[in-house]
């Protein structure tokens, strides 16, 4: 009974801080959220009995494709406010309501590993069986999936290298030297 409850206890703190990615107009403050909520994710993986598939969830989404879409954001924001927007950011109240959903999963997570509240499958799937699968039946998803990050993060750098070039088109005060836009390569 008690594993069925902090099942659900995870699964609102997803859909609660999923609600919260979509609706924050800051893209940090929603990629803050999207961390809360794959990181509850990964504790229903856990209390499914599913300890491994919890550990990629938190590897996998929570800690590269986030950092990776972090940087991409921080990325596009460059601009003459970026220390005061930094320093907004970094106000205590942005970071409230992913601090009480995140530190309501630590204290789930550590009654669900402490009290053994958690049943654990006699079979379960290991690394080796994931590697193997991984990289005979499902190598072509996997390389497709790389290729296609790796074609974002070329896109985020050509978006950005553009926007740059556009502000540097705008009029700007006497006296200051005007740069020729670069030039699109292809």
């Amino acid at each position: 009974m008690i594993p069925l409850i902090l099942f659900y206890i995870a699964a609102a703190v997803a859909v609660g801080a999923a609600a919260l990615v979509v609706t924050r107009l800051n893209a940090s403050h929603a990629l803050i959220y999207l961390v809360v909520s794959l990181l509850a994710i990964a504790v229903m993986f856990y209390l499914l009995g599913a300890p491994f598939a919890a550990a990629l969830e938190v590897v996998i989404y929570a800690g590269a494709i986030v950092v990776l879409f972090l940087f991409v954001v921080m990325m596009l924001n460059l601009g003459r406010r970026t220390v005061e927007r930094e320093r907004r950011w970094l106000e205590p109240r942005a970071w409230i309501g992913p601090g009480i959903l995140a530190a309501i999963l630590f204290v789930e997570m550590m009654y669900a590993i402490v009290g053994n509240a958690v049943p654990t499958a006699s079979e379960g799937v290991g690394p080796k069986a994931v590697g193997i699968a991984l990289f005979q039946e499902y190598l072509l998803a996997v390389e497709l999936a790389a290729i296609l990050l790796l074609a974002a993060l070329v896109g985020a750098y050509h978006l950005g290298r553009r926007y740059l070039s556009d502000r540097r088109e705008e009029p700007s005060a006497p006296g200051r030297k005007e740069f020729p836009p670069e030039e699109a390569s292809s």
